[in-house]
């Protein structure tokens, strides 16, 4: 019998217990393949033809995906050698040279690797059509994709997945080199060393953590620790105190917080509580690098995915702001003009406006380009409150020689303080400001930043600035077909702005953006799931006497379970609230820098990454139970 023929054998007498093993392996390709399909599909080219960036996006986030998928691979194939120690061993004493056994559990890596590989590319190909489908509608199209098998996507992941597994099956040759016979046996019985807690290791790890969140808080544009530090270096403070922070959490504040709950003496000696809250003890502390990870895992996806969704959320809110007619374009002739009305359906406002181009001295401004000067649309009073009872908005009432500036980019940290400011023409005619609006009544890509006076001195500017006439329409329903229609009409000096169209290519950059980030944020919790679930049921082989113990002293099943999930329950929830409560300042951070309301939208993001890492938790506390109880069986 070859060793090959001997490693094949192994795994189908041991297949219930490679599954777990087998299953990630399978999740990391499936997940690879699709996103490498999508990449290299011919539909997603066709629609996204105006698209550039996606390309650069998938072909960052593949990247991302090969070091990602390599490391959970790994940490996989470590849990599922540890479970071999023991096996291993056996084959040592019974004479197996090292060798052997070494080429062995190469083999049987490899070949396990392959199986995984084949049955991925297949259920990669079938899930490829869903997540097409999905990709497309995100961006905005209405499109069903099609099957579609990519020989090069093929090609791809087979390199890709073949050096992983050759490296990690050169792993599982090493093991028997790198392990005394005596170690390998109780290999299973060891965990991280356990550290003793700590009050000034608990202090200094809450202190870290308040550091961290302090600057993250800090306005990026106002603040001085910011500027004197530099920005790489205090998102690099940032992410280390919170990282080094959460490990002291795990490490010794989770420590004194069981302990202080041990003291309740009235509570302790009820039910399995002393065991339970003995066990948390233990492995709260032993597993601190663990559950860092998974916490710092949570908060990256949360904060990752819920700013993409945040943006995606407000897509629509965005292009209404700056677009609140459907179309406008400057009149430039009379016939294009015609050729545009002979395409136009039913529009629900067709109005023409006057308007002036005037340059303005603007010193007291923030003088961006040094030149002290500012273009602005002018419209009249008249006009702008024609066209806000048109839009639904609030009517506006100035003062004679004062003006409203309509700039839907305001910043107040950034964005000169108009109110009270001055600004005068060529002829010295001059507009003080009483305030800005951050919203318009002119779609900004075609009038920019507008200017809003009285009817008075809009007749004094005539003679200072450039006569404009702009077509405004609006319309319950457009297409960007007619969009493409309208523009092929209007020559480039007309300035054509669209919103169906606008609305259109942000869908198509947000759109791939949430995309893929929920596709890395679904294998972050993935592994983050995969990881606490594969280290529970680890530590569950480790109970099975305690709990067949117990069993035999006549404690019910119920008690038992209900030991478990409440231990469970902490070594899941714990580092997740620990990530959420990271993620909470990430993303109000984003939400400032943006100048956007995400809540909603990242609540809903929070909840549904929650709820799927819970479905972690039920699976996990089942197995577990499946175990002690099979156990409790079988041992009597």
């Amino acid at each position: 019998m070859t060793l090959f023929s001997l490693a094949r054998k192994n795994i189908v007498r041991n297949l219930s217990q490679y599954f777990l093993y087998i299953a990630s392996m399978v999740f990391s390709i499936i997940i690879y393949f699709t996103f490498v399909t999508l990449k290299y599909s011919d539909t997603i080219a066709e629609q996204t033809a105006s698209s550039q960036k996606l390309d650069s996006l998938m072909s960052g986030a593949a990247v991302i995906l090969i070091f990602f998928v390599a490391i959970f691979i790994a940490y996989s194939n470590s849990f599922f050698m540890k479970k071999r120690k023991k096996e291993v061993a056996l084959y040592a004493l019974l004479g197996v040279r090292n060798r052997q056994i070494g080429f062995m559990l190469f083999f049987e890596n490899l070949l396990l690797g392959l199986v995984s590989l084949v049955v991925g590319i297949i259920l990669g190909f079938l899930c490829s059509k869903g997540l097409m489908t999905i990709l497309i509608y995100l961006m905005g199209y209405d499109v069903i994709a099609p099957f579609t098998f990519s020989g090069t996507a093929v090609l791809n992941t087979s390199i890709v997945f073949l050096i992983i597994f050759l490296v990690t099956s050169f792993q599982g040759y090493r093991l028997i080199y790198q392990f005394k016979l005596i170690d390998l046996f109780h290999a299973s019985k060891k965990g991280e060393a356990v550290p003793k807690p700590s009050k000034g290791v608990a202090i200094l790890g809450i202190l870290l953590i308040v550091i961290g969140y302090w600057l993250a808080m800090q306005d990026l544009f106002t603040s001085k620790v910011w500027e004197k530090v530099g920005f790489l270096m205090t998102a690099l403070i940032i992410l280390t105190t919170v990282i080094v922070g959460t490990f002291l959490l795990f490490h010794s504040v989770t420590g004194f917080v069981l302990e202080l709950i041990k003291k309740n003496e009235k509570w302790l000696w009820k039910g399995l509580h002393l065991m339970t809250i003995s066990q948390l003890l233990y492995r709260i502390r032993g597993n601190a690098r663990t559950l860092t990870v998974i916490a710092v895992l949570s908060a990256t996806t949360v904060t990752a995915g819920g700013a993409v969704y945040g943006l995606y959320y407000n897509t629509n809110d965005q292009v209404l702001t700056a677009d609140p007619s459907t179309f406008m374009y400057r009149q430039t002739d009379a016939k294009s003009d015609e050729e545009v009305s002979a395409i136009l359906p039913d529009t629900k406002y067709d109005e023409v406006i006057e308007a002036l181009s005037v340059t303005f001295h603007a010193k007291e401004l923030n003088d961006l380009d040094g030149s002290g000067k500012r273009i602005y649309t002018v419209i009249d009073e008249e006009t702008y409150n024609k066209l806000a009872a048109i839009q639904n908005k609030d009517v506006l009432r100035l003062k004679e020689d004062h003006a409203v500036i309509l700039d839907i980019g305001y910043d107040e940290r950034l964005s000169p303080d108009y109110k009270g400011k001055t600004i005068t023409t060529k002829n010295n005619t001059a507009i003080t400001f009483q305030g800005v609006k951050t919203q318009t009544v002119l779609n900004a890509g075609t009038a920019g930043i507008t200017v809003v006076v009285s009817n008075h001195t809009f007749e004094a500017l005539q003679k200072d600035g450039e006569s404009l006439t702009y077509r405004v329409i609006g319309m319950d329903k457009a297409s960007v077909d007619l969009s493409g229609e309208m523009a092929k009409e209007i020559p480039e000096e007309g300035q054509f702005s669209s919103a169906p169209q606008d609305f259109q290519l942000a869908l198509e950059s947000v759109g791939s953006l949430l995309f893929i980030g929920s596709f890395l944020g679904l294998v972050f919790l993935a592994a983050t799931g995969s990881i606490i679930y594969f280290k529970v049921l680890t530590e569950a082989e480790e109970d099975k006497s305690q709990y067949n113990m117990l069993h035999k002293m006549g404690v019910s099943a119920k008690e038992m379970r209900k030991s478990i999930a409440s231990q469970v329950v902490v070594i899941f929830f714990v580092p997740l609230a620990a990530g959420l409560c990271h993620s909470v300042v990430a993303l109000k951070a984003f939400s400032s820098l943006l100048m956007m309301d995400l809540a909603k939208p990242v609540l809903i993001w929070m909840v549904a990454y929650t709820v799927i890492y819970g479905l972690y938790y039920i699976l996990t506390v089942a197995s577990y139970n499946r175990i002690i109880t099979q156990n409790n069986k079988t041992e009597g």
